[in-house]
């Protein structure tokens, strides 16, 4: 008798992700990652903290083969906060290998915006609120508490500064 077999519903189409894994398995290998979960979750295993300013960029292994070190690109002023996370990062790194794959992990700094291409743009840190915009009103009653000096420069650090008292004193 012929086992029975179940009809898909794809219709001869393949998922994506089955298409590339091939690709991007070689592409990671090439860099030292043999498990390339590290890539693609690394804000899952890292925790969107560090992913947000720390980005993996190579695995290198020593030559007596005894663990290797895992390279992680931050900007200089998130540098200090990786550095005393590194053994947090290597023991969840270890964690998705299975085994302590990773027995170093070197911090490695760069520009806010990543390589010189500008591969790498990091999203973390504590952006800067923008201040809410003034009222026109504000802004008139700021530039007529100012109007009768005759420095131009302190004319508009006083202005700023009225605006700023009359914005807080109406909020």
């Amino acid at each position: 008798m012929k086992p029975y077999r179940r009809k898909t519903s794809t219709y001869g189409f393949k998922p994506a992700t089955g298409l590339l894994q091939t690709r991007i398995k070689k592409a990671s290998e090439t860099r030292g990652f043999a498990e390339t979960r590290l890539l693609t979750h690394w804000a899952e295993i890292v925790g969107e903290a560090i992913a947000g300013v720390a980005h993996p960029v190579d695995v290198s292994y020593g030559r007596g083969g005894m663990g290797a070190t895992l390279s992680v690109l931050c900007t200089g002023a998130q540098a200090p906060m990786i550095e005393m996370q590194k053994d947090q990062i290597r023991d969840k790194v270890n964690a998705c290998y299975g085994y302590r794959a990773i027995s170093r992990v070197r911090i490695t700094q760069t520009a806010p915006s990543g390589f010189v291409n500008g591969q790498i743009a990091f999203g973390g840190g504590n952006p800067v609120p923008k201040a809410p915009e003034k009222d026109p009103e504000t802004l008139q009653a700021a530039d007529d508490v100012a109007r009768d000096v005759e420095n131009d420069d302190l004319r508009q650090a006083i202005a700023a500064l009225a605006a700023n008292v009359l914005a807080k004193r109406d909020a």
